[in-house]
């Protein structure tokens, strides 16, 4: 079962150690089979109580799943291998298309922002003590939530939207507790509910969002919290309509007790107006990145959500980072003041690369998607072969298993890099390579 490792260790917290170490060191490889608890409690000559601690242990720590009578195995993707590492390395002269970076043209320089930064701490440094979030930020981000229609909260601030949407489910959840999380969806979230010890329960998308029958299905075994991306979801590119916002919020209107996190990362640069379901139950919390509109490394989003949401989380996170740096908040201000970014025109440069690419692709007898956001989302019968094809025809794109738990395979193409001369040779490659295949839906 194990081949030439073998388990050792007295207590639980060894006998973890021990498995976690094999796992990180190789010697353990994802999937592989644990012995049952009286088994090893046999081998190790130890109560089988502490087995069974150990295994918990490890399962807390994102480290093994366990399936009742199937028995407790490697994950698939330990907490230790991101899905990040689901990568092709690019050759001299490919075209990369797999990175889901955004567009460097479209977005701003930062000097002035960081110099205004810069001058505003000379006159008031920002000192142990003072409010952890800046006044002018919380009133202009404040004031784009209520533009959007999201309802009243304090605001708070982390370093990301991961960030966040992991001290959000902490604030609530315990180790065991479920998650509705989209499939296909972005992969750190479906690395980071197991890796926090909760459960996945995947639920699948079409172009409007999370499908409804899927979602009542997860609410109805008993999910703690769901999360939802609102717009330009990564991989598909859904976004929430009205419809289907409307229809998700009479279904959490029967479960209040379940935690909602909308993730809106694509806020700077996407026209399609916001449907989230912010305030469809007593426990939520809505996230926005300046990642996407100002780049990755502006490591800040903001958060609003219900006053215990943001109170736990504030104080969580007072008690360890304490804030995010005043320098990139007060960068931030001068962004959002001075209008660095174009959101009309910005959106409009990564609608006419998808929409282009979608026509084509459709063209030559693709199905695609991507209705919003910076991506499109090529359902595909052999993932494998789609992206080897593809890498011989010049074209670097991300395997579809970065971003799936059980919907079919596909690829991901981000439109961020294309020019226009790219689109036609883009299409033929992918047409080359694939049996027109694929469904309205992803799952």
């Amino acid at each position: 079962m194990l081949g030439e490792y073998r388990i050792t260790g007295r207590g639980a917290s060894a006998i973890a150690a021990d498995i976690e170490s094999a796992v990180g060191a190789g010697a353990l490889h994802p999937g592989a089979a644990l012995p049952p608890l009286r088994e090893l409690a046999r081998e190790l000559d130890v109560n089988p109580n502490t087995v069974a601690a150990a295994y918990r242990l490890l399962r807390d720590r994102g480290v093994i799943e366990t399936a009742g009578r199937r028995g407790s195995r490697v994950r698939s993707r330990p907490a230790t291998a991101p899905r990040d590492e689901i990568r092709i390395e690019v050759p001299a002269q490919a075209r990369d298309i797999s990175s889901g970076n955004p567009d460097v043209a479209v977005l701003p320089p930062l000097a002035d922002a960081l110099a205004a930064a810069a001058a505003g701490h000379a006159e008031s440094p920002a000192l142990y003590g003072g409010p952890p979030v800046d006044p002018e930020l919380s009133r202009l981000a404040r004031a784009a939530f209520d533009a959007d229609g999201v309802p009243a909260g304090p605001i708070g601030l982390t370093s990301g939207s991961l960030d966040a949407i992991e001290r959000v489910l902490a604030a609530h959840l315990r180790p065991g507790d479920a998650v509705a999380v989209e499939d296909p969806g972005w992969g750190s979230v479906l690395d980071l509910v197991p890796a926090m010890g909760l459960r996945v329960v995947p639920v699948a998308v079409d172009d409007e969002g999370p499908v409804t029958a899927d979602v009542a299905r997860a609410l109805e075994s008993g999910v703690r919290a769901l999360v939802v991306t609102d717009r330009g979801q990564n991989p598909t590119g859904a976004a929430l309509s009205a419809t289907r916002a409307a229809e998700l919020r009479e279904l959490l209107a029967a479960h209040r007790h379940v935690l909602v996190v909308d993730d809106d990362h694509v806020h700077g640069l996407t026209g399609l107006p916001l449907h989230c379901l912010s305030g469809a139950t007593d426990r939520w919390a809505l996230v926005r990145s300046t990642a996407k509109a100002y780049g990755p490394d502006l490591r800040l989003a903001v958060y609003t959500g219900d006053a215990v949401t943001v109170d736990r989380v504030r104080g969580r996170h007072r008690l360890g980072a304490g804030w995010v740096s005043h320098l990139l908040q007060r960068a931030v201000v001068h962004l959002w003041r001075t209008g660095a970014v174009d959101v009309a025109a910005t959106a409009r440069s990564y609608d006419l690369r998808r929409d282009a690419l979608l026509t084509a692709l459709a063209e030559r007898g693709i199905t695609g998607h991507g209705r919003s956001g910076m991506n499109v989302w090529v359902p595909v019968t052999d993932e494998t072969g789609a992206v080897a094809g593809l890498l011989q025809h010049g074209w670097v794109v991300a395997p579809g298993a970065r971003f799936r738990a059980r919907s079919a395979p596909g690829i991901r193409l981000t439109v961020s890099p294309l020019r226009p001369d790219d689109i036609g040779p883009l299409a033929d490659a992918v047409a080359a390579v694939l049996r027109p295949a694929g469904t309205g839906r992803y799952a």
